[in-house]
C-alpha cells in the first residue's frame, strides 16, 4: 500500500470514530445554537445603517434555507451572497461559530473572513473605500454541517443602502462530489497533516475556479467521505443511512437520520425549481473504493441509482461523471470501468445527455495537501482540465 492511501485512511478511520461522538451530541449542539448566539454579552449598539438579510439587493446562490428570511441558513460550502452598497465601508453580520468565507471588494485580492468565536458576530470587511458604489462577494468555503451556519446581514455608513447589484451570470452549473469537491486540506501542505477548518478553502477548489473560469454560477452539493453507495470506512454493503444519493434531495447536509427529525434546515426538501444547472458535474467513488472492503456490484448500482435521481430533477441537464484525481492502480481503474458502462448504459437506453471525463491523476509533482488531498496547484491543474472540458462541451466561448 502506498504512504499517501496508509496515511489518508488511518486518519480518515480516527474521524469517523470522533464522528461517532459527533452524531450523538449534534441534536444537543443544535439545541444549544440559540442559547450561544443569546448570550453574547451586550456591548454598544453597532454604528451605521443595518442591512437584513432578507433586503431584495442582496443575491444568494447556493443550497440555502430562507424560512427564517432573517437568518437564511446552509450547510453546504461554495454559497455566495453579492451585495453592491453605497460609501466608505462594510461590515457583515454572522452567527457566531458559522466558520470561515472568503470576501472579494471590487476587483480586490480576496480574503478570508472567521466567524470563529463564540460570541463574535460582527466583522470589518471593508474600510476608507472610495467615496462611491462597491460590491461585496461572499462565499462560504467550509463544510459547515457541524457549525450551523447563518448570514445576519450587513452594516453600511449611516444613511447608506444597498443598491442594485450586477446580474448572476447566465450558466449554470452544479457539482456533487466528496472532499475534494469541498477543498479539503487544499491549503495545507503537509501531507501527513490531517484535516482542520483552517486549510479546507472551496474558493481555491477545482469546481470553483472552473466557474470562475466558465464565468458561471456553480451551487454545491458536497461532503468530505462521501460515497455514491458507501462512505469513506462504511461496510461492505453499504451505507444506505447518509450516502449521497440519501442526502442529495435535501437542503442541507445531515450527519445521521434522525437529525432530520428535528425540523429547521436539515428537514427541508430542496426545492429543484430553485436552480436549474446547465451542466452536472458528479465526482464520487474515492471513498467508496477507499478500503479494500468494496462491492463493485453495489457502487455500480449506487451511481445508477443517483444518475436517475439527478435526472429525475434536472431534465435538461447535461450529466458528466468525473474520475479523479486521488485515485490510482486497481481502484482507479475500477472507478473508470464502471463510470464508463453506467454512462454508456444510459446512453443506450436513450439519455443522450450522460458524458464522462478523468482528471490526470495527481502524483505529488506540485504538492499534496493535507491527507494526501490535492494541493491548491493540484486544484488549479484540475480546473484547467475540466474548463477546457466544459467550454467545449457546452460551447461556452
Amino acid at each position: 500500500m502506498p504512504k499517501h492511501d496508509y496515511y489518508y485512511k488511518i486518519n480518515k478511520q480516527k474521524r469517523i470514530m470522533k464522528q461517532t461522538l459527533i452524531t450523538a451530541l449534534l441534536t444537543l449542539f443544535s439545541l444549544n445554537v440559540s442559547f450561544i448566539a443569546a448570550s453574547a454579552t451586550e456591548t454598544v449598539p453597532v454604528r451605521g445603517t443595518i442591512v437584513s438579510p432578507a433586503d431584495p439587493n442582496i443575491q444568494y446562490t447556493g443550497r440555502i434555507s430562507f424560512a427564517n428570511p432573517g437568518r437564511p441558513a446552509w450547510n453546504f460550502p461554495g454559497i455566495q451572497i453579492i451585495a453592491a452598497f453605497e460609501g466608505t465601508s462594510l461590515k457583515m453580520m454572522a452567527k457566531p461559530g458559522s466558520g470561515y468565507f472568503m470576501a472579494r471588494i471590487d476587483g480586490a485580492e480576496p480574503f478570508k473572513v472567521a466567524f470563529t468565536g463564540r460570541k463574535d458576530s460582527v466583522v470589518t470587511l471593508a474600510t476608507a473605500l472610495p467615496e462611491g458604489r462597491h460590491l461585496v462577494r461572499l462565499m462560504y468555503v467550509i463544510e459547515g454541517y457541524e457549525m450551523y451556519p447563518e448570514f445576519w446581514g450587513f452594516v453600511l455608513d449611516k444613511g447608506r443602502r444597498l443598491v442594485a447589484p450586477p446580474a448572476l451570470p447566465e450558466r449554470k452549473i452544479e457539482f456533487i462530489g466528496n472532499s475534494i469537491t469541498c477543498g479539503y486540506g487544499n491549503e495545507g501542505t503537509n501531507a501527513r497533516e490531517h484535516f482542520e477548518y483552517e486549510t479546507e478553502n472551496h474558493y481555491f477548489s477545482y469546481a470553483s475556479l472552473t466557474a470562475r473560469a466558465l464565468d458561471a454560477q456553480h451551487w454545491v452539493v458536497a461532503r468530505s467521505g462521501i460515497g455514491a453507495y458507501r462512505n469513506f470506512g462504511g461496510p461492505k454493503a453499504g451505507t444506505p443511512e447518509s450516502n449521497m444519493p440519501v442526502q442529495y434531495e435535501y437542503t442541507g447536509y445531515a450527519l445521521a437520520p434522525n437529525l432530520r427529525q428535528n425540523g429547521g434546515l436539515l428537514s427541508m426538501k430542496w426545492d429543484f425549481s430553485r436552480y436549474q444547472p446547465d451542466v452536472i458535474c458528479i465526482n464520487l467513488g474515492t471513498n467508496d473504493l477507499s478500503t479494500n472492503n468494496y462491492d463493485v456490484r453495489l457502487l455500480k448500482q449506487g451511481y445508477k441509482t443517483l444518475l436517475k435521481m439527478v435526472r429525475q430533477h434536472n431534465p435538461k441537464a447535461r450529466i458528466v461523471f468525473l474520475c479523479g484525481s486521488m485515485l490510482g492502480g486497481k481502484e482507479l481503474e475500477i472507478a473508470k470501468r464502471l463510470l464508463n458502462e453506467v454512462a454508456a448504459e444510459a446512453q443506450k437506453a436513450g439519455d443522450r445527455e450522460v458524458y464522462r471525463f478523468d482528471f490526470t491523476p495527481q502524483n505529488g509533482d506540485i504538492g499534496y495537501g493535507n491527507d494526501y488531498h490535492p494541493s491548491i496547484w493540484q486544484h488549479e491543474k484540475m480546473a484547467a482540465e475540466l474548463t477546457a472540458y466544459l467550454r467545449s462541451l457546452m460551447q461556452w466561448f
